[in-house]
């Protein structure tokens, strides 16, 4: 048994002792108009939308912040302390969060309620690339139109733990849903400046295939879906390869994968005789520090489509 399904058995068991073993009473069995809802989210886009939908009824723990990477995260003795005293976990599902989904997963009924924010997102609406072992792709968000359900599914699940309070988040919910879709038009619209043939969007692993297929984009990541997959020499001369012939102007940075793999890249694309710019830092897999516009789920989807928009018509 690999060391780190063993870590995360490990896991599970602390988070279940903590909770309380045996006929531990569940979120259905607690009257929780009283008090604030305790929340525990994963990566920064829930804890955005959580915050949105349940207003002043929750209080919301974000366990991965700016520049941390979901797909390599490792949950802390802290973490397992704060999961176990939660009311209610949401998380992204769709391995996302690798074995510590899973965990999250297998917690629903034990005590603790979870929630994969994405499970009520049509399966035939789902990318599965060829090489994520049989997965989806996890990084939905980056489809304004899939994040609406998202959010949905955040509206029903607080409604269904906390019905004293169903208005307030179905009108939160709908208010915010009124900003996504105007997110939605400004995504549109900026990205249809871009002829199509310059269309080509090139960043540090495969997260941006949604927005690609949303919004009109071939995209092409270094890494795969996950960053635990590892780029090699042949990756980086291939992608080079493309980019000089088909002279791409600019590639991208995330924020949470490190920079030295596009910049070699870079490297390898002048040693073919084409200089590709560094277009900027998008924000993939986690959000911009909190307190700044891009530290919002409307902020860093903005930003990140300026940012794109502006490098590759090189304004």
């Amino acid at each position: 048994m690999r060391r780190a399904h063993l870590l995360y058995l490990s896991l599970i068991a602390a988070i279940t002792l903590l909770a309380g073993c045996g006929p531990a009473a569940g979120p259905s069995d607690v009257d929780l108009s009283e008090r604030q809802i305790r929340v525990v989210t994963t990566i920064g886009m829930i804890t955005d939308v959580v915050q949105i939908v349940g207003g002043e009824r929750v209080a919301v723990t974000g366990l991965m912040g700016s520049g941390v990477d979901p797909h390599l995260y490792k949950a802390s003795e802290g973490d397992v302390r704060r999961l176990a005293e939660a009311d209610l976990i949401f998380y992204n599902g769709l391995h996302l969060e690798a074995q510590m989904g899973e965990v999250l997963e297998q917690m629903d009924g034990r005590g603790i309620k979870t929630r994969a924010v994405t499970e009520g997102i049509e399966r035939d609406d789902l990318l599965q690339p060829e090489d994520f072992e049989g997965h989806y792709d996890p990084h939905v968000w980056f489809d304004v139109t899939l994040w609406t359900q998202a959010v949905e599914t955040v509206r029903d699940t607080l409604a269904e733990i906390d019905p004293g309070s169903a208005g307030t988040y179905r009108a939160n919910a709908a208010a915010y849903l009124e900003e996504l879709e105007a997110l939605h038009t400004y995504v549109q619209e900026q990205t249809g400046r871009i002829p199509d043939e310059q269309r080509v969007l090139i960043t540090a692993h495969d997260a941006f295939n949604y927005f690609g297929r949303a919004y009109g984009f071939e995209v092409r990541g270094l890494q795969g879906i996950s960053t635990e997959a590892e780029a090699g020499t042949g990756d980086v001369q291939a992608l080079a390869g493309f980019i000089a012939e088909r002279r791409i102007p600019a590639i991208f940075i995330e924020s949470s994968v490190p920079e030295r793999n596009v910049e070699a890249v870079q490297a390898a694309v002048q040693a073919q005789g084409f200089e590709v710019a560094i277009g900027g830092e998008l924000f993939s897999d986690a959000m911009g520090d909190e307190g700044t516009e891009e530290g919002t789920y409307v902020g860093m989807v903005r930003h990140n489509v300026d940012t794109i928009v502006g490098a590759l018509l090189q304004e």
